[in-house]
């Protein structure tokens, strides 16, 4: 007999009606069973999506110790674990001549880091690089912030990543750091072409060490009285330039 034989595959849970509902669509991972609040309503469409999976119904109080949130919106989607892909899987593909990657050092706090997927994902960028330490995980909370965008981009771990930054410069990519003491801004730079864009932690930005071994440091101007923006806004304004100057 298998000495796996009998064992329960790993699972974990999407909350939300969007990110169920992309997770559904997407079929990147198994779905093992939808979760539904009794009488729920305008959840239909999860149902279609759904199809044959099996369905259980629980009241309010039980999906809420389920999702370990009350904002699961009567929805729970129990499935294997999204895979995270090792950096040298994505060091070995042929990119496209406009690919955008995007590389996190030091983002650690769930909803940032679904945010900046969700930007991502949304902006053409064909994954996100992240390192095995200092970085948020992926979880329900990430998972739902990231309002199924994590269903469609590839999730990548990065064991150093200075060296990942050095391995995409080898496949033509120019690396380009968000910083804000930077001279010169995203909107005088050139980002067509293979970017990666390297976004900093909430706290103290990119790491010396990492700034250092990018091509570009750049920043986005600011006006106001407020003088930073959060880790996930500025990634989405970032990808907005990548996508706006392929769009020219």
């Amino acid at each position: 007999m298998s000495a796996n034989k009998g064992k329960r595959d790993k699972r974990d849970f999407v909350v939300g009606r969007i990110p169920v509902l992309e997770c559904l669509r997407a079929k990147k991972r198994k779905a093992f069973k939808l979760h539904v609040l009794r009488n729920a309503k305008g959840v239909s469409d999860v149902l279609d999506a759904a199809g044959d999976i099996p369905k259980q119904e629980h009241s309010r109080h039980d999906l809420e110790i389920m999702a370990g949130t009350k904002t699961h919106q009567g929805l729970v989607l129990e499935v294997g674990p999204l895979p995270v892909l090792s950096f040298q899987s994505l060091a070995e593909r042929e990119f496209p001549r406009d690919a955008i990657v995007v590389l996190l050092d030091g983002v650690e706090d769930p909803h940032n880091f679904g945010a900046i997927i969700r930007s991502a994902a949304a902006c053409g960028a064909l994954a996100v690089v992240f390192g095995k330490h200092r970085s948020a995980p992926v979880s329900p909370t990430s998972t739902k912030s990231a309002a199924g965008a994590m269903e469609h981009i590839d999730l990548v771990q990065a064991a150093n990543l200075v060296q990942a930054i050095d391995k995409l410069k080898e496949k033509g990519f120019w690396v380009a750091a968000l910083e804000a003491d930077s001279a010169q801004t995203i909107w005088e730079a050139d980002l067509t072409g293979r970017i990666a864009i390297v976004i900093g932690s909430e706290g103290k930005g990119v790491r010396p060490l990492v700034l250092k071994n990018c091509d570009l440091q750049l920043k986005i101007p600011l006006t106001g009285p407020i003088t930073s923006l959060n880790a996930s806004v500025s990634a989405g304004i970032a990808l907005a330039e990548c996508l706006r100057q392929r769009q020219k």
